[in-house]
């Protein structure tokens, strides 16, 4: 099975936890959570319901950024999560916005910018202390590469990070769009957990996740489904995920969520989506089981990740 007997593991909320039990920031967390970004796409009112409905399902850590919506998603999440619900925020720093531009997003990744990355994120969460920020990077994977000031050396911006934790204004530190030399230079500030992309059709990073493995590092991909930018392959394409949700009766975007749970303990999964049947559909993932067989014939679908460089 994918899970643990979820009867025996319940959120604050009374919910069981979708995926069992997995450790983030220090904390037990349900596995699978929920990622943010598509709410800027949503009314205020409409966002806010479709949070609290994930909370209902029992997804108790949420991923965020400052940059979604220009604090628009931030600001939802303020109103939306309650002290009672003990939802864990996580969020990330490295970026900014940049409305009208053809990417309408930059990289802000000088120290300097990441300190009023995190300031900013505070004061639009509401918050005293963010559980967990991000380093996004811009190393590998699809996406921003810097340039000019914006390369800016990984120990002068884990120094910003950890004198940020030492003050109390964030708990931990992860690592996103990272190396596995990045990786391994971090660890000593102390990396709670790494997020780069990472599929059934792109899995490029597998060193990487042992590593988080032995390291007791969490495992968060983004891209879980793979192809968010023209040219990358995307799981639903794939015809062993296909054959896999035909005969399970699911999707194929369900079997591509099931099997990154199945394929490493400290994998937790962000799906994000502004649709609530869709949201309930990545919750049941969860549930899903494999036989040896189906198992392996996921396991052996080829990597094709690749860098889009935007």
């Amino acid at each position: 099975m994918v899970s643990t007997d979820r009867s025996l593991q319940l959120t604050a909320s009374g919910a069981a936890r979708p995926g069992g039990p997995g450790t983030l920031a220090g904390r037990t967390v349900s596995r699978v959570g929920y990622g943010a970004m598509q709410l800027e796409r949503l009314r205020r009112d409409d966002a806010i319901a479709l949070l609290r409905r994930a909370v209902e399902l029992g997804v108790d850590h949420v991923d965020t950024a400052q940059f979604y919506g220009d604090g628009h998603v931030n600001e939802v999440i303020s109103a939306a999560l309650r002290p009672e619900d003990d939802v864990l925020v996580v969020s990330k720093v490295g970026a900014e916005p940049a409305p009208g531009a053809a990417v309408p997003l930059r990289l802000a990744q000088r120290p300097e910018q990441l300190r009023a990355g995190v300031e900013a994120n505070l004061k639009s969460l509401g918050l005293d202390r963010i559980p967990l920020v991000n380093l996004r990077r811009a190393d590998t994977g699809p996406g921003l590469r810097p340039e000019g000031d914006q390369v800016v050396d990984l120990d002068d911006q884990l120094a910003v990070m950890t004198d940020l934790r030492d003050q109390g204004k964030i708990g931990a530190i992860g690592l996103s769009s990272v190396t596995l030399d990045g990786l391994r230079r971090a660890l000593p500030a102390g990396i709670a957990c790494v997020q780069n992309a990472y599929s059934l059709v792109a899995r490029d990073d597998e060193d990487m996740l042992r590593l988080c493995r032995a390291e007791g590092i969490a495992w968060v991909p983004f891209f879980p489904l793979g192809g968010a930018f023209a040219g990358l392959a995307k799981v639903v394409d794939e015809p062993a995920a296909i054959a896999a949700a035909q005969a399970l009766n699911v999707t194929p975007a369900q079997v591509g969520l099931a099997w990154l749970l199945h394929h490493a303990p400290n994998t937790l999964l962000i799906p994000g989506t502004a649709d609530a049947e869709h949201l309930r559909g990545n919750i049941d993932a969860a549930a899903i089981a494999f036989d040896d067989s189906t198992l392996a014939r996921l396991d052996a679908v080829p990597s094709r990740g690749g860098d889009i460089v935007l």
